[in-house]
């Protein structure tokens, strides 16, 4: 059996990124970030990612395109976006949410 060195994230001394995610927890195979309080905004620029995202809403409303679709986002709502979808985000008012990269969004020189 190997070895596994647990890791874990203590809240408010967890590391800011570059677009001001909050970095969590992070493995080999996943990470997590949390987006805190973004303010209401148009359109973040559309991009393609080479990992899957899986986020959950914990306050406020926004909107999530994936493809071209629109879906409405609040609290206690689930997504995915797969690996290589066109998507964005429209922040509709204060959001607050988590997210999970797989593999980590780290590993692709994303650390947004």
């Amino acid at each position: 059996m190997s070895q596994t060195e647990l890791k874990t994230s203590a809240g408010a001394a967890s590391p800011e990124g570059a677009e001001g995610e909050i970095r969590l927890a992070a493995g080999k195979q996943v990470s997590m970030r949390m987006w805190r309080d973004e303010e209401p905004n148009a359109d973040k620029p559309a991009r393609r990612n080479r990992y899957e995202t899986v986020g959950y809403v914990l306050k406020g409303r926004a909107e999530l395109v994936v493809n071209g679709q629109t879906v409405p986002l609040g609290p206690g709502d689930s997504w995915l976006v797969p690996a290589e979808a066109e998507h964005t985000y429209r922040i509709l008012e204060r959001f607050t949410a988590i997210e999970a990269t797989s593999p980590p969004a780290a590993l692709h020189g994303d650390e947004g």
